[in-house]
C-alpha cells in the first residue's frame, strides 16, 4: 500500500475512533508496526495528528495518560534517567523538578545526606520527598485537573515568578532540535517556560522515544538547555546534533 493511502487510512481512523493504536493499525493495514510509526511521525510534522506513547490523538485532545500510568510506561529507562541526574546535583543547594514520572524517579534518588531545596509541582513528588528529613520542600499552589498529578495554573507560575535555583530538572512530551522542549497541552508549556526562566541551569530528562517527537506547545527553546540526559536508545545521530550545539549528553547506564 503507497504511502499516501496509508496516511488517508489512518486518518480515517482516527477521526472514527479519536485515537490510533500502532498494533492494531499496523494488523488492519498489513504492514510492521515501523512503517505505521513512521507513518504517525510524518503526519505530526504535517500537524495533523499528536504522537503518544504506543499510537497518536487528534490535534487539542486531552487524553494525555495519567500520573499513574505514565508512571510505568518505559519504567527502566526513567528509573536509569532518575539515577544518572541524581549525578548531576553537584553542590547546589535549590533545585526545581517539574511533575514528571522521570522526575519523580529523580527525586527517589536524590542524596539525603545534607541539606537541599526542592521547589516542584508534582504532588506525589513532594509527598515522597517531604519524608526527607534535612530536605526544605516548597509546592506550588494552583489548580489539578482530574487524573493529573501537576499543580498549575496562575498561583503556580506567581510563586515560579518569584524564586530561582540552581537547576531544573524536567521532562517533556517530546524534544526536537528545532522546537526543544514541547508538551502536549499549552498550560503546562508555559507553566515550565516560567520555570525555565528562573535558573541558569536546564537538564531535560528525556527517554529516547521522545526525541525527535513534537507536540504542541514549546516549554523550553533549546537554547535554554544545558544538558540532556537520556537512555542507551538514543539515536548517536541525534545526540550528535545536540553536541554540536553545545548541549551535554549524558546517557543513562553509559559507564564509558
Amino acid at each position: 500500500m503507497l504511502a499516501e493511502l496509508r496516511k488517508n487510512r489512518l486518518l480515517r481512523m482516527l477521526a472514527e475512533e479519536q485515537k490510533i493504536i500502532v498494533t492494531e493499525a499496523a494488523r488492519a493495514l498489513g504492514v510492521s508496526l515501523g512503517t505505521i510509526r513512521s507513518d504517525l511521525k510524518a503526519l505530526e510534522e504535517e500537524g495533523r495528528l499528536v504522537r503518544t506513547h504506543g499510537g497518536a490523538i487528534p490535534v487539542g485532545s486531552s487524553s494525555e495518560p495519567a500520573f499513574g500510568e505514565r508512571q510505568l510506561i518505559r519504567f527502566e529507562q526513567k528509573a536509569a534517567i532518575g539515577r544518572a541526574a541524581a549525578g548531576l546535583i553537584g553542590d547546589s543547594v535549590s533545585i526545581m523538578l517539574d511533575a514528571s514520572s522521570t522526575a519523580m524517579e529523580l527525586a527517589k534518588r536524590l542524596p539525603e545526606e545534607r541539606p537541599l531545596s526542592v521547589i516542584t509541582n508534582g504532588l506525589s513528588t513532594a509527598q515522597l520527598l517531604a519524608a526527607k528529613r534535612l530536605f526544605n520542600v516548597i509546592v506550588t499552589g494552583g489548580v489539578v485537573r482530574p487524573g493529573s498529578d501537576e499543580v498549575e495554573g496562575l498561583l503556580a507560575k506567581s510563586l515560579f515568578d518569584q524564586v530561582h535555583a540552581d537547576i531544573l530538572f524536567a521532562s517533556a512530551h517530546g524534544l526536537t532540535l528545532d522546537q526543544g522542549m514541547t508538551e502536549f497541552s499549552y498550560q503546562e508549556a508555559e507553566l515550565k517556560r516560567v520555570m525555565a526562566a528562573n535558573v541558569p541551569n536546564v537538564v531535560a530528562l528525556v527517554d529516547s522515544s521522545k526525541l525527535g517527537r513534537r507536540s504542541l506547545a514549546t516549554s523550553v527553546e533549546l537554547s535554554r538547555i544545558r544538558t540532556v540526559v537520556t537512555d542507551q536508545g538514543a539515536d548517536p545521530a541525534f545526540l550528535n546534533a545536540l553536541r554540536e550545539r553545545g548541549i551535554a549528553v549524558v546517557i543513562a547506564g553509559d559507564d564509558a
